[in-house]
């Protein structure tokens, strides 16, 4: 009998019975015990194929690669393949067991449903620690401040907040509460509706040139790399508006009253624990006013302005200023503040290609005033000079028009001007540098201090690239020769120059935004960005 023709396991017994009769009636008893021997063999053959579905195999190893197909899903893509070995085999073999128990029982579809819960709970079973994990490898997000995270000192209020309040007492002569309003940008820039197109107008404020120490304490209070926990700061900052604090008696009082205010700000500072940690070389501040401001060398009441950067406990500190000293590697020079403010990147876009298509009608500009009391002013020399080049120079006398931060008829004579003429202010660098590039007018320079090694964060190298100089020695001796060097430049170079000055803008401005301008990193980010990288690199080179 062939096993595929699968007969019914009675059918098959009563035909064997049959046979064994008739076998019995012709054969003697001792041949009889061999017969039966093979045919019982036989019967148990054919009952094991006939108890056996021609589905079940197929079926079977169906759910045996379903089964598994889903394990190998489930393997933490990090876990060693060898350490894993044993745990499968296991998980195989309970898992067969369960199906082969299931089809024995249940139809088709209920053997599927319930195989597949029993695996559910064969998975559910595994440790924690080896839960299914995608393969799929997550990359890690960037981190903002890989250099580190500042943490802002509380000071005593006297040193910061006190003075905003009292903002009248700031100056002996005028009230200063304009120049500190709006987190130091102070008050809405009017005026500008023949210069600036109305949808950027509000991001135009007549800022003071010296409120950048309220600037970066507003911003910095908001920073995405603050910290509010000392033991993971990289950097500390120390928000004392030094610039502010003197600024009343730095006329007519003695030495030692100017130093009272800086004296009792170290005294506060050199008690927190984190200041004798590296005796305070990862600690910074903003000094809103010159360098020269705080560098007092003798104690006699004749000599100007303080000695707080020649104090004992500030020799490790860092310190940004709007004009630092060359030969200080302490102390970093970042940009005055303008008066434009942007909020978006956008309108950064827009003023640039406002300043990019401007058409300018003069070859160049000078904008300042006649100090009559400095003998052999400079200043006077190139007044008087661009006032006899009416063709080619466009001047703004400060002594008659108005010239407060910003004001309207500067922003007008840069925006008309190819180059504007930079002398020194009281010290090598001045605002108007910033406002003149911010109009994308070239600055020409008469001292070398007045670009090399200020700005080194902020503006691009070198400075050839995008300004004129000039020694103030030679234009004394004969002014002509201003004309004659401006003449050698191209329109061709005018426009090279006019584009490096347009790119670095976002870099040379603070943004009214305390998020900042997105992706692009104004003259804050920059600044702060530096700083704690450069701590960075003292801390690894300590360890």
């Amino acid at each position: 009998m062939l096993p595929s023709e699968n007969p019914s396991p009675r059918k098959a017994f009563k035909k064997l019975r049959n046979s064994f009769h008739l076998i019995k009636s012709q054969v003697g008893f001792h041949h009889c015990k061999w017969f039966f021997l093979i045919i019982l063999i036989q019967v148990t053959f054919i009952l094991f194929l006939a108890g056996t579905s021609p589905l079940a195999t197929p079926l079977q190893h169906q759910h045996q690669h379903q089964h598994q197909k889903r394990f190998q899903i489930s393997i933490p893509h990090k876990q060693n393949k060898d350490d894993q070995l044993p745990h499968r085999i296991h998980q195989k073999k309970q898992s067969r067991d369960q199906v082969q128990n299931l089809q024995d029982s249940k139809p088709e579809n209920d053997q599927q449903k319930q195989s597949k819960d029993q695996i559910q709970n064969l998975q559910d079973l595994k440790p924690k620690n080896d839960q299914p994990q995608q393969l799929v490898q997550v990359q890690e997000p960037y981190d903002e401040c890989e250099s580190g995270r500042v943490y802002v000192y509380d000071l005593p209020t006297k040193f910061n907040k006190d003075l905003l309040s009292n903002c009248h007492d700031l100056d002996p002569w005028s009230s200063r509460c304009n120049a500190v309003s709006n987190g130091g940008l102070g008050p809405k820039a009017t005026g500008l509706d023949l210069i600036v197109p109305e949808n950027l107008r509000s991001a135009w404020y007549w800022t003071d040139m010296y409120s950048a120490e309220v600037i970066y304490h507003e911003r910095i209070s908001n920073y995405k790399c603050r910290t509010l926990d000392p033991q993971n700061a990289t950097a500390f900052y120390i928000p004392f508006y030094a610039g502010l604090a003197i600024g009343k008696i730095l006329w007519f009082t003695t030495a030692k009253e100017r130093d009272q205010p800086s004296e009792r700000m170290l005294e506060w500072v050199k008690d927190q624990p984190y200041w004798n940690r590296n005796n305070g070389s990862d600690h910074f501040l903003m000094l809103g006013r010159l360098t020269w401001a705080f560098r007092r060398k003798t104690d006699d009441d004749s000599d100007w302005g303080t000695s707080f950067l020649r104090m004992p406990l500030m020799k490790n500190v860092l310190r940004l200023s709007v004009e630092k000293n060359p030969w200080d590697d302490l102390e970093v020079s970042v940009p005055y503040p303008t008066a434009f403010h942007p909020q978006f990147e956008l309108e950064i876009k827009q003023w640039q290609d406002l300043v990019r298509s401007r058409h300018r009608s003069s070859h160049f500009c000078f904008v300042g005033a006649v100090r009559k009391k400095i003998q052999n002013d400079f200043r006077e020399v190139l007044m008087n000079y661009c006032k006899n080049e009416t063709g080619s120079c466009k001047v703004v006398d400060c002594s008659v028009a108005h010239c407060y931060d910003g004001a309207p008829a500067i922003l007008e004579a840069f925006l008309d001007s190819d180059f504007c003429l930079q002398p020194k202010g009281d010290g090598f660098t001045r605002r108007s540098m910033f406002d003149c590039m911010l109009a994308g007018s070239i600055p020409v320079y008469f001292w070398e201090g007045s670009f090399k090694s200020q700005y080194q964060w902020h503006l691009p190298l070198p400075s050839e690239d995008y300004s004129v100089y000039m020694d103030h020695n030679e234009v004394r001796n004969d002014t002509s020769i201003v004309r004659k060097v401006l003449d050698k430049f191209t329109k061709e170079d005018v426009k090279r120059m006019r584009e490096i000055l347009i790119d670095a803008m976002p870099k040379y401005l603070y943004a009214r935004s305390n998020q900042g301008l997105g992706s692009s990193n104004d003259a804050f980010d920059i600044a702060i960005n530096e700083v704690l990288r450069r701590f960075k690199q003292q801390s690894e080179q300590r360890q």
